[in-house]
């Protein structure tokens, strides 16, 4: 492709973005299709001559759309939105023109102080200790797990990293029955082990049992255990649980361990000052992380690690053979330095078009109209005769069920699949679920971009018409 036909092709492909915004309500959520059924449609082998750009462009609208669950579908609540925005999209297309790679001060100087900076305007915009610094990562789990190595590396003051484990480490880690499994996950990768992560008992809103986990920490140290690390949820996945991560960092202080705050997805709702009752700047906590691509706007992926001491990630990670070696070392954020990857994208211009457009109140308006209509669905399943709520509702995700005292709670959960199920082959909705208590739950999570009240309404009436349906 010359520069004359991309210059041609970029304008029509911005024409059919601009479309799929405009018109992405339009198509259905998830698709109505089996698995292989995209597979089947596309070639044993790949093309040995040039195919024209038509071509790609009918086969990607004729195979590739058909099979496509579409998240920025206003009326997509299911797991936990990747909501964007025009000016993210934009961005991104700013970041894969210039092809930057960001791992260090000198190969793009730019994205890097953007990058300290904007990660400076979001920390204190949404109250966060003004001594904690920032770096991007690519998800919350990249970043839980970078949290982790540095727990594990400040306790065996670095001789892991350098000499590997002796055989004699028993570290353990903490967090709540409704944890993440990343953290799970992370404790493999780690080598820490699956069963080195305590899940310490929750109380009735879902959220960690402060007692239960001084308690666990106490056993195992009775036990001849090293406890390492604490992850905490300001909001779990399941629910949006919210732990008492004052009362548990104070824990970890008096014990001398690791706090981990994992708020990927709630830690937006920080930006608003009613929201500050989750967490303040007088939180203990090692390393905090937020994802803005979950409820901030800003497309997938970009999600925020800040720790209280950088010098702890820094020496973790820290790997500077001769050829990465700048004059500017000593003087500057080496951000390759500040995790796993060494590559890095140019995340942080996606950030700075979204707070530049729609501005801190701008996305404010946003958030408060997603919890307005939170309370609106509330309402509509509390004063329904047969469902029930199955957990608070501290920002905008409803746990709700089907009940009926005749039935045990096998049918019931049977009961409430199907009926998730017939909402979502329709195509007009979309939702998930969790179990709490080992009672099925659907979770509907209202936080994408353009949702509206035209779409509250629309996905009540289809759950009340499939609801009779099964009944």
């Amino acid at each position: 492709m010359n520069k004359k036909d991309f210059r041609k092709h970029a304008h029509q492909l911005v024409d059919w973005m601009a479309d799929y915004l405009e018109n992405k309500a339009s198509y259905p959520v998830s698709p109505n299709i089996q698995p292989g059924d995209i597979y089947q449609q596309l070639p044993d082998d790949a093309p040995e001559m040039p195919e024209s750009f038509e071509d790609i462009l009918e086969d990607f609208e004729k195979v590739i759309m058909p099979g496509m669950t579409h998240w920025q579908h206003p009326a997509f609540f299911g797991y936990f939105p990747a909501n964007n925005s025009e000016p993210s999209i934009l961005a991104e297309m700013l970041m894969a023109t210039m092809g930057a790679q960001c791992m260090s001060w000198l190969t793009s100087p730019a994205a890097t102080e953007l990058e300290e900076k904007v990660l400076e305007w979001l920390r204190d915009a949404k109250g966060l200790n003004a001594s904690w610094k920032g770096v991007i990562q690519d998800t919350a789990s990249t970043a839980t797990l970078c949290a982790i190595l540095s727990a594990r590396e400040r306790a065996s003051n670095f001789l892991i990293n350098r000499q590997g484990f002796t055989g004699h480490e028993k570290y353990r880690v903490y967090s709540s029955l409704h944890v993440h499994s990343s953290v799970d996950k992370a404790m493999r990768i780690a080598g820490l082990g699956e069963e080195n992560l305590v899940k310490v008992a929750v109380d009735n809103s879902f959220a960690m049992d402060q007692n239960a986990l001084r308690e666990a920490i106490s056993t195992d140290l009775l036990s001849g255990f090293t406890p390492l690390c604490v992850v905490s949820a300001l909001g779990t996945t399941s629910s949006t649980a919210i732990d008492p991560v004052k009362e548990i960092g104070e824990i970890c202080e008096e014990f001398g361990l690791w706090h981990h705050i994992d708020a990927a997805y709630a830690g937006t709702a920080l930006l608003l000052p009613e929201c500050r009752w989750m967490m303040d700047d007088k939180v203990k906590a090692d390393s905090y992380v937020f994802n803005p691509h979950k409820w901030m706007l800003t497309n997938f992926d970009c999600s925020v690690l800040y720790v209280k001491d950088a010098g702890q990630l820094v020496n973790t990670f820290s790997m500077t053979p001769e050829y990465l070696k700048t004059a500017q070392d000593a003087h500057v954020n080496n951000y390759r330095d500040w995790g796993i990857q060494l590559g890095r994208r140019f995340r942080a211009l996606k950030l700075w078009f979204v707070i530049r457009s729609y501005g801190l109140e701008g996305i404010r308006e946003k958030l408060r109209m997603h919890l307005a209509l939170t309370k609106e669905v509330a309402n509509l399943v509390e004063n329904h005769k047969n469902l029930e709520l199955m957990a608070p509702i501290p920002l905008n995700t409803i746990c709700f069920r089907f009940v009926d005292k005749s039935l045990s709670r096998e049918k019931l959960n049977l009961l409430n699949a199907q009926w998730m199920q017939s909402v979502n082959e329709t195509g007009k909705a979309f939702f998930t679920h969790t179990k709490l208590d080992g009672n099925y739950c659907i979770r509907w999570v209202i936080g994408q971009t353009d949702v509206s009240m035209d779409e509250i309404n629309m996905a009540w009436e289809l759950l009340m018409e499939k609801l009779a349906e099964l009944n």
